[in-house]
Parts: C-alpha cells; sequence; structure tokens
C-alpha cells in the first residue's frame, strides 16, 4: 500500500521513460488482438500503440490517480483501477500483456512469479509477454545504496529519498522468473529513469508456452 501511496502522490508529475520496443513487438503482436497494459501508469505506452494503429488496447494499474491523468489526457484510451494482485480478465482472453517497469516495484520473488503466473493465466495459447525493467548496476552510486538496504530488504533493492522503493534484478532471476514463457528475445540494454540518471536494463519478449494435449 506505500507504492500505491508514493504513486498516487506523483502521479501529476512524474514522467515515464524507459522506451517500448514498438518495432520488434509489432513483429509478433497484429493490430487486432487484445493487448493488456499492467500497471499503464498513465497510459503512455498505450497511446504510443494507439499511436501506431492499435485499437484493443486495456490498461490497468493500482494508482487511482495515475488513471485520472491518464483519462484526462488520453481521453481515447481504456484505462481502469485494477484492485488487488489479481488480474481481472478472463482465463486466455489477451493476445499480449506489457509490464512496463512494473517488476521494478515488485521487490518480493514470491510475488513477481504470482504476476507472472497472472500474465499467464490471461494470455491465449501462444500470447506474447513484454517486460522492460532493470538490471543490477556496478557504478559506486548503486552499490552504495544495494549495500545500504540489503539486510532491510534484499540486494538490489534500495528506497528512493521521495518514498519509492524499487528493485534491480540480478540477470540470473530474470532467466529464471521468465522461465514460464518461451524466450523469443532477451536484449540488455541502457535506460534513462525517470529520475534522469542511467541503469542497466533488459527487454524480455515472449511466448505463452501451450499446454501439453
Amino acid at each position: 500500500m506505500e507504492q500505491k501511496k508514493y504513486w498516487n502522490s506523483v502521479a501529476e508529475k512524474k514522467e515515464f521513460t524507459t522506451p517500448f520496443q514498438i518495432e520488434e513487438f509489432s513483429q509478433y503482436i497484429g493490430k487486432d488482438g487484445l493487448i493488456l497494459d499492467v500497471g499503464c501508469g498513465y497510459g503512455r505506452t498505450l497511446n504510443l500503440l494507439h499511436e501506431n494503429g492499435y485499437r484493443n488496447l486495456i490498461g490497468m494499474d493500482l494508482s487511482e490517480n495515475m488513471i485520472e491523468r491518464g483519462l484526462s489526457q488520453y481521453p481515447h484510451l481504456d484505462l481502469r483501477i485494477m484492485k488487488g494482485k489479481t488480474i481481472p480478465m478472463e482465463d486466455s482472453s489477451c493476445r499480449a500483456v506489457i509490464l512496463l517497469a512494473v517488476l521494478t516495484c515488485i521487490i518480493d520473488d514470491h510475488e513477481q512469479m504470482a504476476l507472472l503466473k497472472e500474465v499467464q493465466r490471461v494470455l491465449k495459447p501462444n500470447g506474447i509477454i513484454y517486460i522492460n525493467d532493470f538490471l543490477l548496476n556496478d557504478d559506486e552510486r548503486n552499490l552504495m545504496r544495494y549495500e545500504l538496504f540489503k539486510e532491510k530488504y534484499q540486494y538490489g533493492v534500495f528506497e528512493l529519498p521521495e518514498g519509492a522503493l524499487v528493485r534491480h534484478h540480478d540477470i540470473k532471476w530474470v532467466e529464471q522468473s521468465t522461465g514460464l514463457f518461451e524466450k523469443l528475445v532477451l536484449e540488455h540494454t541502457v535506460y534513462t529513469t525517470m529520475n534522469g540518471n542511467k541503469s542497466n536494463g533488459y527487454y524480455f519478449i515472449g511466448r505463452k508456452i501451450s499446454s501439453p494435449c
């Protein structure tokens, strides 16, 4: 709930910066299937998809204020408040699910896996998951805060001065946790954070593994 409180408090002033690899995404997803953005914030990514001809779009976020901003800024989008940790969609209902800088806000391994299993549930057979998120860094600034908070949380999790709690991931955990899906793309990159700093990152594109007959 503290995370939700933080995002509500900054909803009107934060500008998200991690890029969405729409060219690669569009290689796997056509214009017709339902695309769900979980943790959509104010709808930036869905609006980019809309500008590129996608129309079957739904965004969900725990922050009421983010959704309010999004509906004001992009009134053509279907943005909804997400209550609880269960995705309120039927099984096998989505052609694609997007998690853009969402896992960084979920510091617990079990809670991350629970969300990924929910994504797996709502994806259609051979549906696509797209993840953008942050990796561990080795610069002095980040190493200091990893050490500072490792006893309180775990290595890679830290508090920002303004109140956010975030996680940078070990690539081994990324590979393990995304093992629910068939890996199509896993690329390392460098992102500019919402506070203007550089961070290692990755994007992952996976396909729902069909259950054996």
